[in-house]
């Protein structure tokens, strides 16, 4: 079985196809290797793709917002499934650069949709995101609320993606499946995140700001667990039966959170950064950015009862770890 792997040099994306490629099934992967953040890192991950999986792996420098380009690359490679994570992704950089994003996250899934359509595809999973809660104040998130009031361009485009997904599923009868995450942390994860931003300001001996003066929980998930869910969803498709499916579609389209489970103060995780990396924070309140929220907590049993997604690595587990792969692969 071939999988297209869409965003493959990214965190996410490189997860997933090194899972499924250990598991001995053949990927396909894209991704435009923009230089929204280091391109060496992207390349550092294929890199160990390649060299463990150079008989069933393949890679081209794809912009899946590009639909010409696109076909081109279709047309020449033999694919299936498709679990789409590529994505222009940050809710800081949406304020500043919102065309990025309505190109890749509006008019690129309508491309991946078009593809999955005119394939036949058996299942595309795609990456939704915990942001499209937006100003929700009733926690734990649930995939039943209501997700109507962005409060980023980011979260509009993650949404958008859920209702074109939704038509087509109705249209043409295309299996999908839409993974709302939760503040994705863990080796190889991306540098414009807050683990990685604090965890490098600790090393250099530098302040860490923390916007709303540290006072915000998020629902932090250990990238193991996230790929087991990917996974998990991608090996079974909602069924085109009828019965409400969990986000509340009918159409063989289902929406799930993916997170953790626990909500967690942000200073929680600056305590394990300063235990891993033996370093004191010096610490700089800053106010709220916007765009963003306070809290982010997962509801998870939509999952949990259709896939036996049940995540086992607590942020006093997976941070050091994330500290032990950053000194490694920066040579500390």
């Amino acid at each position: 079985m071939t999988t297209l792997v869409t965003g493959a040099a990214g965190f996410i994306g490189y997860s997933v196809a090194r899972c499924l490629l250990e598991r001995g099934e053949r990927v396909v992967g894209i991704d435009n290797l923009n230089d929204y953040y280091a391109v060496l890192l992207k390349r550092d991950r294929l890199a160990i793709l390649d060299n463990e999986f150079s008989d069933r792996f393949s890679f081209d420098p794809v912009d899946f917002a590009d639909a010409q380009a696109l076909a081109a690359f279709a047309g020449t490679s033999d694919f299936d499934r498709i679990v789409h994570l590529g994505a222009q992704a940050g809710v800081r950089y949406s304020i500043d650069n919102p065309g990025a994003y309505i190109q890749s996250n509006i008019v690129g899934h309508a491309n991946l949709l078009e593809l999955a359509r005119q394939r036949g595809s058996s299942h595309m999973v795609y990456a939704s995101s915990s942001s499209v809660y937006g100003g929700n104040d009733q926690l734990p998130f649930r995939v039943e609320d209501r997700a109507d009031h962005p409060v980023s361009l980011y979260a509009a485009t993650k949404r958008a993606d859920e209702l074109m997904s939704e038509a087509y599923a109705g249209l043409y009868k295309l299996a999908l499946t839409g993974l709302r995450f939760f503040t994705v942390y863990g080796p190889w994860g991306r540098p414009d995140m807050a683990l990685w931003i604090f965890t490098k300001a600790l090393f250099e001996g530098r302040p860490l700001p923390l916007f709303n003066g540290g006072r915000m929980r998020r629902d932090f998930t250990y990238i193991d667990d996230i790929v087991g869910g990917v996974v998990a969803c991608l090996d079974r498709p909602p069924a085109d039966d009828g019965a409400e499916k969990a986000g509340g579609s009918v159409r063989p389209h289902a929406l799930y959170n993916i997170g953790n489970s626990r909500s967690e103060e942000l200073l929680q995780l600056i305590g394990l950064l300063e235990e891993a990396t033996g370093r004191k924070a010096d610490i700089r309140p800053e106010p709220m950015q916007p765009g963003d929220v306070t809290d982010t907590f997962a509801d998870i049993s939509a999952i949990a009862r259709d896939h036996g997604y049940a995540p086992t690595v607590s942020i006093d587990v997976g941070v050091p770890r994330f500290v032990q792969w950053y000194r490694d692969y920066h040579c500390l």
